[in-house]
């Protein structure tokens, strides 16, 4: 048994857990001196910032709806573009995501898609030992000598022609608890950006790449203009060339939509164009619009990308994103392979070859998958469409999308099996979560933190509207809520067998989701109070 080391940090640098031998080849003092020159630059920034997303929310709720910025209408009409996107960013037909998990991260860079976009945010339970352990795998797959054993004895290791590496780091409104600077918790982001950037941009720039991103759930070109201050100087700390670091925005948040134009000119030195975060921006939708009159969803799996409002968006993305020269990234295909059954599972790839071909057909410059399974079906529908490294030359100008578009609210139905499949994926989620893994496959689809808070968001929405009723004519209430929760728990008990049962977290689970639902306030992030369950 190996024992902690102990690190004497500069003052002001404070790290509340326990720092194993491996873990201190990434938590060097002089990384954390880098690391807290960033939180010591920009935390008082992100502190307004999340404050001005609360000012945001309260106009919303006052009946603002959501529009485009008259003070930045000269951006929006200016032929400004982003600066040229290096070589092996040109082609990134498909993508694969998933999180830091050692195995995985081999698995994903060899899956044969052109970029692996490996996640400390929904994809990533950030347990303290996870986070550090997924920076320890990043390093060692940029230096090519990651390497991996399974209990069965299977090696892992990666192939001569391996996936372009990005990384997300965690959101703004999400803290690393366990480090602190001059008392205070660190910004989640800060800190995951910081670590990978310290130890490996010059191994990186040695093989011919560079440090790519991908930056989570903004809401503002404001909060997109902190990124690129933070790239500035983290870059003219270590003496790399302004414009090295290239990021890739997800737009998550319907605020966001309003604002493409302006995010990408907030970034335009280190842009990699946008991506439509398709599962979080239905979240965004429900939670930013919650307290708007008409504005309720129906059952989540009838929001497809074919409805109005998503529709709209996507083909926005790419008409804004083209104008500037910059990549426009289509959806996850939450799907998996199903296994034990073959109509299922030929039904699951038919809907990912349609959802391929109409974005490749819209003009989406690459798509992501959630499964190595799938990387072969979405290069053959992008193959057959675009020939060469990406689309950009298509400039859709004949697409026109209003305000009214964005906010369309797309029509049908609230149902028990939808209600009681949002029940269950987040409680099945949430005991993943709390167990350390944040990327859980049930009932054949892959989610993660995102498509678990359009669940719980729409739950909670269903019972706090006047228009939470099920398509039989009953209410959705909290006495029901609960009903169906213990039903779930006991379905859920029946399938996997008490022991394992009474081995994961559902009482916890089934806390947190009580908690979070019956309360009178919506909360913003399910991760934020389930964050204080870890270690």
């Amino acid at each position: 048994m190996t024992s902690d080391v102990k690190i004497h940090y500069a003052e002001g640098i404070e790290v509340r857990a326990a720092i194993s031998p491996e873990s201190a080849q990434i938590l060097t003092p002089q990384a954390m001196e880098f690391v807290a020159k960033l939180a010591r630059a920009f935390e008082d920034r992100r502190q307004e910032l999340l404050a001005r997303r609360a000012q945001r929310q309260a106009s919303l709720d006052a009946g603002n709806l959501p529009d485009f910025l008259p003070e930045t209408a000269r951006i929006r009409s200016g032929t400004w573009t982003i600066a040229p996107i290096p070589a092996d960013l040109q082609d990134r037909r498909v993508e694969i995501t998933g999180p830091v998990d050692r195995k995985m991260v081999i698995n994903a860079l060899n899956s044969g898609s052109k970029v692996f976009m490996a996640d400390f945010e929904d994809a990533h339970s950030p347990t303290w030992e996870g986070t550090i352990q997924g920076q320890i795998n990043l390093r060692d797959a940029v230096r090519r000598t990651i390497t991996y054993t399974s209990p069965e004895g299977k090696e892992y290791k990666l192939n001569e022609k391996t996936a372009v590496l990005l990384v997300r780091p965690r959101g703004w409104h999400l803290d690393e608890k366990h480090v602190l600077i001059d008392g205070k918790p660190i910004s989640g982001g800060i800190f995951d950006f910081a670590l990978y950037f310290f130890h490996n941009v010059r191994a990186l720039l040695e093989r011919d790449t560079g440090p790519y991103f991908y930056l989570p759930k903004m809401e503002s070109h404001l909060e997109a203009r902190l990124w690129n201050d933070i790239f500035v100087k983290a870059q003219r700390e270590l003496g790399i060339p302004e414009g090295t670091i290239k990021a890739t925005v997800l737009i998550e948040t319907i605020l966001a939509t309003f604002e493409m134009d302006e995010i990408l000119y907030e970034l335009r030195e280190h842009s990699a164009g946008l991506n439509c975060g398709r599962w979080d921006y239905i979240f965004s939708a429900i939670k930013k619009l919650r307290n708007i009159p008409d504005f309720i969803l129906p059952d989540r799996a009838q929001v497809t990308m074919t409805t109005h409002f998503m529709r709209s968006y996507s083909l926005l993305t790419i008409k804004t994103c083209h104008r500037r020269n910059a990549p426009a990234m289509g959806g996850m295909a939450a799907q998996i392979p199903i296994k034990n059954d073959s109509q299922a599972n030929k039904e699951a790839l038919a809907r990912v070859r349609a959802d391929k071909q109409r974005e490749v057909n819209d003009g989406h410059d690459g798509t992501w998958v959630a499964h190595p399974g799938l990387v072969p079906i979405a290069l053959t529908e992008f193959d057959a469409v675009m020939k060469g490294a990406n689309q950009i030359e298509r400039k859709r100008e004949d697409v026109q999308v209003t305000a009214a578009d964005l906010l369309a609210i797309p029509e049908g139905t609230i149902t028990e099996s939808g209600l009681r499949n949002n029940i269950s994926v987040s409680l099945q989620y949430l005991a993943s979560w709390l167990g350390g893994t944040g990327c859980v496959p049930i009932n054949n689809l892959m989610e993660d933190a995102a498509t678990v808070e359009i669940s719980r968001a729409q739950i909670w929405q269903w019972i706090h509207h006047p228009k939470g009723i099920l398509d039989d004519g009953r209410r959705i209430t909290i006495a029901l809520f609960r009903q169906l929760v213990q039903e779930e728990l006991d379905k859920i008990k029946a399938t996997i067998g008490q022991e394992q049962y009474g081995k994961r977290k559902f009482t916890e689970a089934s806390h947190i989701l009580d908690e979070i639902i019956t309360s009178d306030q919506f909360v913003e992030f399910l991760t934020l109070p389930a964050y204080r369950h870890l270690s």
